[in-house]
């Protein structure tokens, strides 16, 4: 099974469009499009009857005390977490491609509501963690949100698309389900799966 997109190239840079939020002059950092990136994908096993969708970030501080903080830096070094922005679940099997956009057009503060476009489910992505002590911007953040790592951090971050071709039509999951949630659902019913990861930063003191 291959998993490819028209919005980036594998290893690379994922535009700003993409992205939740993008660097800005006077800065150091604004809000962006945040809308999906385009997924297309081809060779699933002749037995799958749906798909499921994780994106996340492994390159997350694992201490946030320095994080975005004037005058410091989260050092390349310090260990790092996943954090978890998108959960895309019972994905019809005849559906083989997501254009980009159609989740996740722009940046909606306290969350955006599950769509059930395409007849799938979305799941919890962490900014619903990160946001919960801002009254601004707390709230149940289901389905993609993009890239906004530290602008401070010297370490790239990648951002890694894995799509799962399962042996089931729909998977039992609870509403606002979690990643950890989505994949104890599909232990056991993976066929194949397939991987695009994509590179962002907001420091622009890290070359790509």
């Amino acid at each position: 099974m291959r998993l490819s997109s028209e919005s980036f190239y594998p290893q690379q840079a994922i535009p700003g469009e993409y992205a939740f939020a993008v660097i800005a002059e006077p800065g150091p950092i604004a809000l962006s499009q945040n809308r999906n990136p385009h997924l297309a994908w081809r060779d699933a096993p002749e037995a799958t009857r749906s798909y499921a969708l994780i994106v996340h970030d492994p390159d997350v501080p694992s201490v946030g005390t320095d994080v975005n903080q004037a005058g410091k830096t989260v050092a390349a070094s310090l260990p790092r977490v996943d954090f978890t922005h998108w959960l895309l679940a019972n994905i019809p099997a005849s559906v083989t491609e997501i254009q980009a956009g159609a989740f996740s057009d722009g940046v909606t503060a306290k969350g955006k509501a599950d769509s059930g476009k395409l007849g799938t489910q979305q799941g919890l992505n962490d900014y619903t963690g990160w946001f919960a002590g801002d009254t601004d911007m707390a709230g149940n953040y289901l389905g993609y949100d993009g890239p906004c790592p530290p602008w401070n951090d010297e370490r790239m971050h990648h951002y890694v698309f894995t799509l799962y071709a399962l042996d089931i039509e729909a998977l039992e999951l609870p509403v606002n389900f979690n990643r950890q949630d989505l994949l104890a659902a599909m232990q056991g019913h993976v066929l194949s799966e397939a991987s695009l990861t994509g590179r962002y930063t907001l420091n622009p003191s890290v070359a790509y």
